[in-house]
């Protein structure tokens, strides 16, 4: 089913180009109960305004914008924050993976979570990072792919709804990209 999306990387221009689209794809996410740092009902400016600060960061070179696309557009993300202390320069964060609910059970995710660790290698991180909803379908996509589950946090956030949740974190090493 994932032969009708496309994945690609945006530059700064195609990103800041990107803005409302994924600020439609966040709004889904939010409103369809992911904890992704946000509460509904998440208003479009607030939506604007967190992807105009990604693609700001992807213009300084702070981070990797994947998208997946479908008939319809912007149908996925995930980002790779590449911008990291001075004593973790070989270490990236996976952050906001976000999958619109009309692409959701196509393998989607998968793909952008392979393709953001091609794009970590390709930046020469051997080291990934990141966390998610415990007990999600985030989780078990991730235990899948190979990451390593660290350990849960209790009470760490809320769901859009305002219900606490837990969070697990997971990392993946990475051999380093051939040259």
């Amino acid at each position: 089913m994932t032969d009708s999306i496309t994945l690609r990387s945006l530059d700064a221009a195609a990103a800041a180009a990107a803005v409302p689209a994924l600020a439609d794809v966040l709004i889904d996410c939010v409103h369809g109960g992911a904890s992704v740092s946000f509460m509904a009902p998440l208003p479009l400016p607030k939506a604007l305004a967190f992807w105009q600060g990604v693609a700001e960061g992807v213009a300084r070179g702070e981070r990797v914008l994947l998208v997946a696309e479908d008939a319809q557009g912007i149908a996925g993300t995930v980002q790779v924050v590449l911008s990291q202390p001075d004593n973790q320069p070989h270490r990236a964060d996976v952050a906001k993976m976000l999958v619109h609910r009309r692409a959701r059970r196509q393998g989607v995710a998968a793909r952008l979570l392979a393709a953001a660790e091609d794009a970590a290698r390709a930046a020469g991180k051997t080291v990934l990072v990141l966390d998610t909803v415990t007990g999600g379908d985030a989780e078990r996509l991730y235990q899948r792919a190979g990451w390593q589950r660290v350990g849960e946090i209790p009470n760490y956030a809320l769901m859009p709804d305002g219900a606490l949740c837990s969070t697990t974190y997971f990392h993946r090493q990475l051999a380093a990209a051939s040259p």
